[in-house]
């Protein structure tokens, strides 16, 4: 036996039903799709979730919790992701985009106290959390809020 001689079982294979390709194929004139209705139309029928006229699932169920369209969200940043910078140098929004630490600002970037921080450094946030401030200020460092 060679890998030329390997064939599909018999009957595992059909051909492909060719619709619209005259009347003499079988599948010509409508196209199996039947007279008139729905189905039969140009982009009819009905999407996966249409449960015919009956209430659906999503408005059958109990909704619960509560979304605030007001909410901030913010970047956040750990402390020892600010230790990369030079000592004594400003660390602002536009720093941080520039290094790679954020990808963008979103409602604004609040500095989180993970980590320590062993350098001076000058940074303006939004929102710091206490221990965060303190730290950089242990450091020898400035925290200004934008």
């Amino acid at each position: 036996m060679k890998l030329s001689d390997l064939r599909p079982p018999e009957g595992a294979v059909k051909k492909r039903k060719r619709v619209g390709c005259g009347t003499g194929s079988g599948h010509g004139c409508t196209s199996c799709k039947g007279m008139k209705g729905q189905r039969s139309r140009s982009g009819g029928g009905v999407p996966p979730w249409f449960e015919g006229g009956q209430m659906p699932l999503q408005r059958r169920l109990p909704k619960r919790g509560f979304v605030n369209i007001f909410k901030k969200n913010y970047v956040l940043i750990h402390l020892e992701q600010l230790s990369e910078f030079p000592a004594g140098s400003e660390v602002g929004l536009e720093a941080l985009l520039e290094k790679g630490v954020i990808k963008k600002t979103l409602d604004g970037v609040k500095i989180l106290g993970d980590g320590e921080i062993k350098i001076p450094l000058t940074v303006s946030a939004h929102k710091f959390t206490r221990a965060a401030r303190e730290k950089i200020e242990k450091a020898g460092g400035k925290v200004r809020e934008l």
